[in-house]
């Protein structure tokens, strides 16, 4: 078992970090990189033993494209720095992920672009690839993406890791990716670009035990991991980048780590926690799903 961070745009937020849309948890990188990397560092010190990049913002949904344009290589340079800077002062042997973003917002797989995703990955790319220990492309919903921007990673020995975003629907007979493609359909593009880790991430809990249990049952040699969100459902004409979502107030330590219990006992061996998840909960994960 291996535990994961939680969710840093939020945990900034909670901090006082400058926090709004559409900029997300890029602000902090141009007004409080300080908070970012105390951020990383109360996840590592709560047991996480993977944190992620801090740039899921720095794309042009969020920042815009004139300033992306300017000053993308910037930004994502400010999130690697702050990553290895947590690492550096908390002495463990924490594994940085390059955040790899859904590039044209979360869950909006239907303002995907094919002409405009060298432009937008690329730069990010370049900027991590020299100091991450793998690659994490989040919160995806749009498997031609997802295709798209691991033909641009370098090929070596890192690993390649995809979390999928699922809709919030546990009425659904089979899980779906928030693009209405099926795990069925991820699971044949795993397997053909040579992926061996799918998450799932920025969904409630709730739907993602069933996820679990298919890709299981779809693809049983690969390593499969979670990280769920504190929302309530997002569905259909909900994204993640309208406005600031409450958070649920029910979803504490102890009701998270009961569902990353039931994730651990169905075969994921990669935990953490997305949007809401404090370094509280992590905690409780790290006692708890490392006994």
């Amino acid at each position: 078992m291996k535990i994961l961070d939680g969710g840093v745009g939020r945990e900034l937020a909670r901090r006082g970090a400058p926090f709004r849309q559409p900029e997300w948890s890029a602000l902090a990188l141009w007004e409080a990189p300080d908070i970012v990397k105390q951020v990383h560092i109360d996840f590592i010190e709560a047991g996480a033993e993977v944190i992620t990049t801090n740039n899921y913002a720095v794309v042009p949904f969020h920042i815009g494209e004139e300033r992306f344009k300017k000053e993308v290589r910037q930004l994502t340079a400010v999130a690697l720095e702050q990553a290895k800077l947590a690492v550096q002062a908390t002495k463990k042997q924490t594994k940085i992920a390059g955040c790899l973003p859904p590039l044209f917002g979360s869950y909006r797989a239907d303002l995907f672009d094919q002409d405009q995703v060298s432009d937008i990955a690329l730069p990010i790319i370049e900027t991590l690839t020299h100091d991450v220990d793998l690659w994490l492309a989040e919160t995806q919903s749009c498997l031609q993406e997802v295709e798209m921007v691991h033909a641009l990673v370098p090929k070596d020995d890192r690993p390649y890791w995809v979390s999928f975003t699922l809709q919030d629907n546990v009425d659904l007979p089979q899980s779906q990716l928030r693009s209405g493609e099926t795990l069925a359909q991820a699971a044949q593009l795993i397997q053909k670009l040579g992926i061996h880790t799918v998450l799932f991430n920025c969904c409630q809990p709730e739907v993602i035990l069933q996820a679990i249990h298919e890709m299981k049952q779809l693809l049983p040699h690969v390593h499969v991991g979670a990280y769920a969100n504190a929302f309530p459902p997002q569905n259909e004409t909900a994204t993640a980048n309208d406005g600031l979502d409450d958070v649920r107030k029910d979803l504490d330590e102890k009701m998270y780590l009961d569902f990353a219990k039931q994730w651990q006992e169905a075969g994921a061996s990669l935990i953490g926690g997305c949007c809401g998840i404090s370094p509280a909960h992590i905690q409780q994960l790290s006692i708890h799903l490392k006994e």
